[in-house]
């Protein structure tokens, strides 16, 4: 399975020739290639799959999306304390 992460454009820079960006994940920051998206600008917030930021997307489709990603984690840990019941 595959997952893109959103994360928030923090800032833009250039390494060797390639466009690319710090991205903060909620509070931990990488940097991700953003060539896909030459309209990306520091405070958009753009889906990051293996290091390549895929899209844009609004703050509220990324808040949906961490939100959803936050109740799955939640639901995992629930299901491996009732595992070991």
């Amino acid at each position: 399975m595959c997952l893109g992460i959103p994360g928030k454009i923090i800032s833009i820079s250039e390494d060797h020739g390639t466009k690319m960006a710090q991205i903060d994940f909620g509070g931990v920051v990488r940097e991700a290639c953003i060539e896909v998206i030459p309209e990306a600008k520091p405070g958009d917030w753009t889906i990051v799959h293996a290091g390549f930021a895929l899209n844009l997307l609004s703050e509220e489709e990324a808040q949906e999306t961490l939100d959803i990603l936050r109740e799955m984690s939640k639901l995992a840990e629930q299901e491996g304390l009732n595992s070991d019941d």
